[in-house]
């Protein structure tokens, strides 16, 4: 018999990449290959690029050659970029990068296992000539779904993988394609949370972003194939899932019903197994009283808002081509905790946008000093190629931009760790993520996965991963909080051990 093909898939960026990467090695286990973690133990390493700022394509890149200095020394014999950056550049990254033996596209995906065995082989697969996917579907989104069947959706699956049963010799612990645009899934880690993707592109253009461009129109999953999905992965043990897309705040539009997150909330706290529910990536111009009650009153449904506030100066924002102000993200704040005031938010913010004044400066301090955030993250502005923003005059010198990076980023740092210490005295429910020699971590209800900071539970004898805890928050460190499991807590967790 053969030696059967290897292939070690390593991810870069956001939890959508991380999605994608687990249908890529679902497509390619269906298709005889052995999954592997480490790319020196692979014959081909696939490397899902980030395409999304300067700084995450620079990772991607040295990610591709360190790839590529395995080649020659071990098992490694091919090294293929997939994913945003591979997406967005197409045959302009695989003449800038020869040692990417490989540049494959979202349109690639389908057919992964035979674009990485001509490669392995030897063979050429000529890189896309890089397009504006917007341009793919219909500018309505009401047309979208009929016409979706024909276009390349990491995270959906082609119409062609749709049985009417799931074919009885897929390996185990591979998800089947259970629906209309359902796609094989393969877990590539054992970890208590797992990210199910909700839709793919955007409809939103900001002025400074360019992700619509490559990542396509907003087109939504449909709710079955969601459920399914969800149930598929408690049954493999996972304990909370995070939805995620460009903008969770529009699901359904394209489906006929702007509500049709809040009534699949509670279906999915439902499914048997799961502890959580947790909804990411949430437009504040979007936000419906609706889905805060939603997500404020569902048990299981965290009252966890990622709200992508992007800035407060209403100048700055509408150069943006954003919408909001100060006082009105205030008002949603106070709404949000007035339903649930102990819920998370977090968000993130650019500054040095060109225009930006000290006066806008200081009216973001203001909306920073008030907000009381969990977790703040703070990036300086630099020109996006093929952003609106890019041709924008007036831009700040990057010493100025790099000055109030540092400025409020120390802001930042400061707020989040107030923040924390209100919380000292509250109880929480961690879901434990870690267990070793430095102790035992999880995180709160108001903590998403490696973004928001973790809970240090000062002890843990026989808690394993995967488990819920009752704790009491007796200190801080920094974002993070110090928390006492409550009595009771740790052998109720012994007991379901058992």
């Amino acid at each position: 018999m053969p030696e059967r093909r290897t292939v070690a898939l390593v991810t870069l960026g956001c939890a959508r990449n991380e999605v994608d990467s687990e249908e890529l090695a679902g497509r390619l286990e269906a298709d005889g290959w052995d999954l592997v973690k480490d790319a020196a133990d692979a014959d081909v390493a696939v490397v899902n690029t980030c395409g999304f700022v300067e700084a995450a394509k620079k990772d991607s890149v040295d990610a591709l050659l360190e790839a590529n200095d395995l080649k020659g020394h071990g098992r490694t014999q091919a090294v293929v970029a997939v994913g945003c950056m591979a997406e967005r550049y197409g045959k302009d990254l695989a003449e800038a990068l020869p040692e990417a033996d490989g540049v494959l596209g979202f349109d690639d995906y389908a057919d992964i296992s035979d674009r990485l065995q001509t490669i392995l082989s030897g063979g050429v697969h000529a890189a896309h000539t890089p397009r504006d996917r917007r341009k793919l579907l219909p500018i309505s989104p009401a047309q979208r779904q009929e016409s979706a069947a024909s276009v390349a959706l990491p995270g959906h699956g082609p119409a062609a993988e749709a049985p009417e049963a799931a074919p009885a010799d897929l390996p185990e612990g591979l998800a089947p394609a259970s629906g209309p645009r359902a796609p094989l899934r393969r877990r590539l880690d054992g970890a208590p949370v797992a990210s199910v993707k909700l839709a793919s592109g955007c409809d939103r253009r900001c002025s400074f972003c360019a992700i619509p461009s490559f990542r396509g129109s907003f087109i939504s999953r449909r709710p079955s194939d969601v459920l399914n999905e969800t149930r598929w992965l408690a049954e493999q043990g996972v304990k909370e899932i995070m939805l995620v897309s460009e903008n969770n705040t529009s699901y359904g539009k394209d489906l006929g019903d702007i509500r049709l997150l809040e009534s699949l909330l509670p279906e999915l706290a439902e499914v048997d197994g799961l502890e959580r529910v947790r909804v990411s990536y949430l437009q504040p111009a979007e936000m419906r009283p609706g889905l805060i009650d939603v997500l404020t009153s569902t048990p299981k449904v965290m009252p966890y808002f990622d709200l992508s506030f992007q800035h407060s100066a209403p100048d700055v924002l509408r150069a943006m081509r954003r919408f909001g102000d100060t006082d009105r993200f205030l008002e949603l704040l106070d709404t949000i905790r007035g339903k649930a005031p102990e819920a998370g938010v977090r968000s993130n913010f650019i500054v040095g946008f060109p225009g930006e004044t000290e006066a806008d400066l200081a009216e973001l301090e203001r909306f920073l000093n008030g907000a009381r955030l969990d977790a703040i993250g703070v990036f300086g502005y630099s020109d996006e190629e093929g952003t609106e923003a890019a041709t924008y005059e007036n831009k700040l010198d990057e010493d100025v931009v790099a000055e109030r990076l540092a400025r409020v980023s120390r802001l930042a740092e400061e707020l989040v760790s107030q923040r924390a210490e209100e919380r000292v005295g509250e109880t929480v429910h961690v879901l434990v993520e870690s267990v070793d020699d430095e102790g035992v971590c999880g995180r709160g209800a108001h903590q998403a996965p490696e973004t928001d900071g973790q809970v240090l539970l000062t002890s843990g004898e026989g808690l394993s991963v995967g488990r819920m805890v009752e704790a009491k928050v007796v200190g801080t460190e920094g974002v993070d909080l110090v928390a006492e499991p409550l009595d009771g807590s740790l052998a109720c967790s012994e007991e379901a051990d058992r």
